[in-house]
């Protein structure tokens, strides 16, 4: 899935869950309205996207307050110490992390704000066909497994 899919996405739900996308590009990015398509499209294409994806409001419409919210957390690998003193290899296989914080969406930027791509880790959030194709494993909420 491409970057401009993720983002147009990403924006669609927002909006449906009542993210005011006129009033925050008017406020932001210009002051005329294009019309949704326009505006979605100059966000997309002109690099501003980030204005967008870590914009407090934006994010509060994404993880709204007090949802539930289910999402992949990767497969990772790092290096400790055992009870030897040995170092070690650990790779942690891939979950669904739930939670109910009121607060979710502060906690979301932060992981945004850490993570090297912003827009893969807003994929997470979001199904896609790949996901809905037979033999596709996923969490069971439409969400996919990175």
């Amino acid at each position: 899935m491409k970057r401009k899919e993720i983002l147009l996405m990403m924006i669609r739900l927002a909006i449906a869950n009542g993210f005011e996308l006129r009033r925050w590009f008017t406020a932001n990015i210009q002051p005329e309205w294009p019309g949704t398509e326009e505006a979605m499209a100059l966000v997309c294409d002109q690099g501003r996207f980030y204005a967008l994806i870590f914009s407090h409001e934006f994010a509060r419409s994404v993880w709204k307050h007090g949802q539930q919210m289910q999402f992949i957390v990767p497969s990772t690998t790092y290096s400790r110490r055992n009870a030897k003193g040995e170092m070690i290899t650990v790779t942690r296989k891939p979950f669904t992390r739930r939670t109910i914080k009121a607060d979710v969406w502060q906690y979301h930027l932060q992981q945004m704000v850490l993570t090297e791509d912003p827009i893969r880790y807003l994929r997470r959030f979001l199904p896609t066909r790949e996901d809905l194709q037979p033999g596709r494993t996923t969490s069971g909420t439409g969400h996919s497994r990175e």
